[in-house]
C-alpha cells in the first residue's frame, strides 16, 4: 500500500492486488462482500492518518478507481460541517472502474519485444508516452476488443510494471511516442 498527502483536506491511496489478496480480497470478489469493504477503507483511512499525521473527521469523500491490471487508486477528499460532531466520520464512497491497461517499462527494448508477443496475439493497437524517464504503453477497451485481457496483462507483466499513472496524466504532460496502433508501428518499424 503507497499513502501520498496531496494537500490539506487530501490523501491518496495506492493498493496493488497484491495488497488486495494479503489482506483476503481477491479481483473478483472485490464489491460482493459490504462488511468486509467497510472494514477494508476504514483500516486504510486510520492507516493513512496515522502515516500522514492527518486527522479524520467530518466527511471524508472516497473516490476509487480499480484498474484494470494495477489495482486500486483511492483519492480521500475531507469536507468538514460546522453541524457535525468532531467525533463524527462519514464516509461517501464512489467507484469507477478502469478499462485502460497502462504499463510502465524502464527502457524501449523492452516495449519492442513485448510488441513481437502481442502482435502474434492479433494486437496491432496500443498507444506508447514518454514520462519521468520511462516509457508506458497504454491500451483501451478498442484495442483489446475480444481479447482475453489476463492473456495480455501476462505477456505484459513479464517485461513490465503494471502502472498507477492514469492515461489522462500521460496524455497531458507525457510525450506521445505513438499515438495510436504502437504494436503495428513498432513491427513495421523494429522486425
Amino acid at each position: 500500500m503507497r499513502i501520498e498527502r496531496i494537500s490539506d483536506n487530501q490523501f491518496t491511496i495506492f493498493l496493488t492486488f497484491e495488497d488486495l489478496i494479503e489482506r483476503g480480497f481477491t479481483k473478483d470478489n472485490l464489491w460482493h462482500d459490504a462488511s468486509n469493504i467497510q472494514n477494508l477503507f476504514s483500516d486504510m483511512m486510520y492507516e493513512a492518518s496515522s502515516e500522514l499525521g492527518f486527522e479524520l473527521e467530518g466527511v471524508l469523500l472516497v473516490q476509487v478507481h480499480l484498474m484494470q491490471a494495477q489495482g486500486m487508486h483511492i483519492i480521500v477528499t475531507q469536507k468538514y460541517e460546522e453541524t457535525q460532531d468532531d467525533d463524527f466520520i462519514e464516509m461517501k464512497v464512489t467507484l469507477d472502474e478502469s478499462n485502460e491497461l497502462i504499463f510502465s517499462f524502464a527502457e524501449f527494448e523492452d516495449i519492442i519485444q513485448v510488441s513481437a508477443y502481442l502482435s502474434a496475439l492479433s494486437i496491432d493497437g496500443g498507444q506508447v508516452y514518454y514520462f519521468n524517464n520511462s516509457y508506458y504503453m497504454l491500451f483501451d477497451d478498442n484495442d483489446l476488443a475480444l481479447k482475453n485481457k489476463e492473456d495480455i496483462i501476462a505477456i505484459m507483466s513479464e517485461f513490465s510494471q503494471p502502472s498507477i499513472i492514469t492515461s489522462y496524466r500521460l496524455k497531458e504532460y507525457g510525450k506521445s511516442v505513438f499515438p495510436s496502433d504502437a504494436i503495428k508501428q513498432i513491427i513495421h518499424h523494429f522486425y
